[in-house]
């Protein structure tokens, strides 16, 4: 009988999660109705502009203004100065290739390759990522055209038309999205940060004065599902600068854990009659209050009252936990600039001005894309030629769309990819028979248009757990029924497209699943302890005294430890969609390294401030027996963050390189400064003895935690 029950049982608990998975992934949340206003008249404004003008193609600007149109508002201006100068490079390129190879077949399947793994690893090494994205749609979606067997002068003209349509889909997108911005006046990174952290007040006011608060209950439980995953996605989207994206990053990952901890303290019963438990309670709730308040009127923190159960036994070890918290993100706010540095951050970058990141050829995770998405790309181009059926040419163009999305998604976001083209040639299939043959005008199609662009647009405003499948909805439906000016009577059409689109999503399941692959939680534990070994070698920098190989060398570190944060939290939501015998063990696993790595975000900004005092730059300058000391100290840190990458890493004891690093660092101040008065650049070594010894306690903490 139990063997009978039990998969029943894990069948219902799958659909129980999954139902509300959907719910709270589709719920309304700050700025999702104009985010969703923005994409749908975007697309709205293309195809009528399309079908009016019949350009070719049009289903790739209407599907490019989509994708566009729900980018963060932040340096749309400057992407739409990017526009032209990428599709005019993007354009002479592809005209360049086409008419030194169009006349050898040979040499043009060669150079066709060739062009999609360039294409793959600029997308994913480019330190643009508007002008690498436009760059490579250009020449995918050029590619089928230049195989057809027509005059030249009506390729270049197809060429200039998909060259004139998407700018123009961009810039349709950008001016939608600024206008919402000014309208709205919101910002929606800061809106989220603060809807949790007034649930969570509210959740600890009701514990202080002993009551239960259902509502502010369920609205933890529900953010606490929902995750981080769309605050560090619209992070990822803003174009804005480095030092900012490192801080909030941090400031994200903290919030997040602040409610997961509340989210675990509602199963426990209230203390009604202790009075010491809810005076802590009651004083939590302030602290939590205070950065609400902070960070909705964009003022520096207020410093905290100290929590008075901090010595006590169960339950207090979850408020001691939750207070700890509070007080990192108290620091992450107010870290080495200022809270100013959070609340206006500036828009450029010195990476900015690269065409490639720095870590552009020393991370290999660029390289190892680029061949995985070239191999997707090549294998599908060769079976539409292969099989003479230029109609599946979409396979080529779903590889592309999809890896917009791919970097660090985990199997079942495939399966999202699979399900939204699935639900879009059915609502698609299901408009050519019943729907399209009743219309006659581009008013009637807006009837059609616009309802499957609103819920794919909504599907689309999710976290990255499920936007994908807004996407491809629409990828598909568009693909379908908008390319051609004219209702498509025959379903070849149709079924060609769809299978274009099948191919090319199953052709990236397989290459991306089986190509130095391997389980979520596998890659987020690696990444977690690379990033470890990354911060230890970047504590140990310079290493070389020449200035700008030390600048560059530091660049290429910060931006390959930032991406692997944000892989590692990307695996994270992968772990919580994976079912199998070690479900439990890797949700436990998860949890640990998730609590962790906020902790080593803030070591990461920290020794970022310390490396200015390091390379002696104009304000961080000090005395030569300081930088010895600072070079010591820098040392031996270094080599307890190997130690804790090892015990990550091999569940090994720490031994020798886990000793505490306090020792050298409390010699610094007590040695270093001669009796006397103050000698030069005395407040910067005493602005640094304050950050070292807080990057010292952030490392004993985490080391003593693991």
């Amino acid at each position: 009988m139990p063997t009978a029950v039990q998969p029943r049982l894990e069948f219902s608990h799958s659909l129980s999660w999954l139902r509300d998975f959907l719910r709270e992934e589709l719920a309304l949340y700050p700025g999702r109705t104009t985010k969703v206003a923005a994409m749908v008249i975007a697309a709205t404004i293309m195809m009528i502009a399309d079908m009016t003008f019949k350009v070719p193609n049009p289903a790739f600007s209407i599907i490019f203004a989509v994708v566009l149109a729900r980018e963060d508002p932040e340096g749309t201006i400057k992407q739409a100065r990017t526009i032209l100068f990428s599709f005019a490079i993007a354009v002479v390129y592809v005209l360049i290739g086409a008419f030194l190879f169009s006349g050898e077949p040979v040499l043009r399947l060669v150079w066709v390759i060739v062009n999609f793994f360039i294409i793959f690893f600029v997308l994913s090494a480019g330190s643009n990522y508007t002008a690498a994205v436009r760059f490579g749609y250009l020449v995918v979606i050029t590619t089928p055209l230049w195989d057809q067997t027509i005059p030249a002068g009506i390729k270049v003209e197809d060429t200039l038309w998909d060259v004139l349509t998407i700018i123009a889909a961009s810039f349709v997108a950008a001016a939608t999205v600024i206008v919402f911005n000014k309208l709205n006046r919101a910002d929606d990174l800061t809106a989220s940060l603060v809807e949790r952290l007034q649930s969570v007040e509210a959740l600890l006011g009701s514990f202080a004065k002993g009551t239960s608060n259902e509502r502010a209950q369920k609205a933890v439980t529900r953010l606490c599902m929902v995750g981080t995953s769309r605050m560090r996605l619209d992070l990822k989207r803003s174009d804005l600068g480095q030092d900012y994206a490192e801080r909030m990053g941090a400031v994200v990952g903290l919030v997040g854990r602040l409610v997961d901890i509340a989210a675990n303290l509602i199963p426990f019963p209230l203390e009604k009659g202790n009075e010491e438990y809810c005076a802590g309670l009651a004083n939590l709730r302030d602290n939590v209050a205070k950065l609400s308040a902070d960070l909705s009127d964009r003022k520096s923190p207020r410093p905290f009252t100290a929590f008075a159960g901090r010595e006590l036994l169960h339950p207090f070890p979850l408020l001691v936990e939750m207070e700890r918290t509070v007080s990192l993100i108290n620091d992450a706010f107010a870290e080495v600039h200022g809270f100013g540095a959070i609340a206006r951050p500036p828009v450029a970058s010195r990476s900015a001005k690269r065409l490639l990141s720095a870590d552009a050829f020393t991370n290999p995770d660029h390289i190892r894309f680029a061949i995985k998405g070239g191999l997707a790309a090549s294998i599908c181009y060769l079976t539409y030629n292969l099989i003479a059926l230029p109609g599946i040419s979409t396979a080529v163009t779903t590889c592309y769309l999809t890896a917009l999305t791919t970097i660090g998604a985990s199997r079942q976001k495939q399966a999202l990819r699979f399900a939204g083209a699935l639900v879009g040639a059915a609502v698609g299939i299901g408009a050519q028979v019943f729907v399209l043959p009743l219309l006659d005008s581009i008013a009637g199609l807006l009837i059609l248009f616009l309802p499957v662009t609103i819920l794919a647009a909504w599907i689309t405003a999710s976290g990255p757990r499920l936007s994908y499948l807004g996407v491809q909805i629409v990828a598909a439906f568009y693909l379908m029924n908008f390319q051609e000016f004219s209702f498509q009577p025959s379903l070849a059409v149709a079924r060609d497209r769809i299978v274009g689109i099948l191919l090319g999503l199953f052709v990236m399941w397989f290459i991306f699943d089986h190509i130095w692959s391997s389980p979520a939680i596998v890659e987020m534990k690696r990444l977690f302890v690379a990033n470890i070994r990354l911060l230890a070698q970047l504590t140990r920098e310079p290493i070389t005294a020449n200035l700008q190989q030390a600048i560059e060398r530091s660049y290429s570190l910060r931006e390959t430890i930032n991406a692997n944060f944000n892989q590692v939290r990307q695996h994270a939501d992968g772990v919580v969609l994976e079912f199998g015998s070690s479900r439990e063990r890797d949700l436990a696993l998860r949890a640990r390294l998730l609590r962790w790595q906020p902790e080593l975000r803030l070591v990461f900004i920290a020794q970022i401030a310390i490396f200015k005092y390091r390379l002696q730059l104009p304000g961080f300058e000090l005395p030569v027996r300081i930088q010895q000391e600072l070079r010591q100290f820098d040392i031996r840190r270094a080599t307890v963050l190997e130690g804790i990458a090892d015990e990550v890493e091999r569940n090994t004891p720490l031994g020798e390189s886990g000793e505490p690093s306090i020792g050298i660092l409390e010699k610094v101040p007590q040695e270093s400064l001669p009796p006397g008065p103050p000698e030069p650049h005395f407040g910067q070594s005493q602005s640094l003895f304050l950050l070292a010894r807080r990057v010292d306690g952030l490392v004993r903490d985490l080391q003593r935690e693991i």
